[in-house]
């Protein structure tokens, strides 16, 4: 049977042969927790064969950094779309599927989030990353329509607080084995969390 290293030349994909082995290492030893070596080694090619398609580490994770945008922006939109009709349950959605993302795709998520990586690292990257801010902005946006003009917080801002709780819920509950620093799961968390966060704006009635 021929090896991966040998199917990647065959078949093309030798670059995102490397891309699937290093996301593989990164969600287990973090961003500074492996070398290109280690990534040719677990793609089985050569060590010197990672550099015909990135110049160094960085490069790399840049590009795992884009995939997982890509992937990030489709779930959200998703999200997005199945949660209406009302602009709150897609409010919601979309925070679950951050959520959904960080578990079933750790390896992007430490590229995109914890790697130090630019979003502007590359122009794809920038859209990518782009395209999935956006979507989170849009929810907020929607939602926020629901207040008085000038009640209203800035869409941005609005997107980034629910964004930093949703990250840190992550890196505080998601992480490991969920549960085993609490009683409650991150869906609580963040759902609770929110929804204080709503009522405090004033898109919640007290005892919503």
């Amino acid at each position: 049977m021929p090896d991966m290293g040998k199917r990647g030349y065959h078949h093309g994909n030798l670059r995102q042969a490397l891309v699937e082995a290093a996301l593989d290492l990164i969600a287990e030893k973090g961003p500074q927790g492996f070398t290109m070596a280690e990534a040719a080694k677990a793609a089985d090619v050569s060590a010197a064969a990672p550099y015909r398609h990135f110049t160094g580490r960085e490069e790399l994770i840049a590009e795992m950094a884009r995939q997982g945008y890509e992937l990030f922006a489709d779930l959200l939109e998703y999200a997005y779309r199945d949660g209406q009709p009302s602009p709150l349950a897609a409010f919601e959605a979309v925070g679950r599927a951050y959520l959904a993302f960080a578990r079933k795709h750790p390896g992007h998520y430490v590229a995109m989030f914890e790697s130090g990586v630019a979003p502007n690292a590359s122009r794809e990257l920038a859209a990518a990353c782009a395209r999935a801010n956006q979507v989170l902005v849009r929810a907020a946006h929607d939602l926020s329509q629901r207040l008085p003009p000038d009640r209203r917080p800035p869409t941005e801002m609005f997107a980034a607080h629910v964004t930093a709780m949703s990250h840190g819920i992550v890196e505080l509950y998601a992480r490991g084995a969920p549960g085993t620093r609490g009683p409650f799961t991150p869906e609580e968390l963040l759902e609770t969390g929110v929804g204080i966060y709503l009522r405090g704006l004033g898109f919640l009635e007290p005892d919503h």
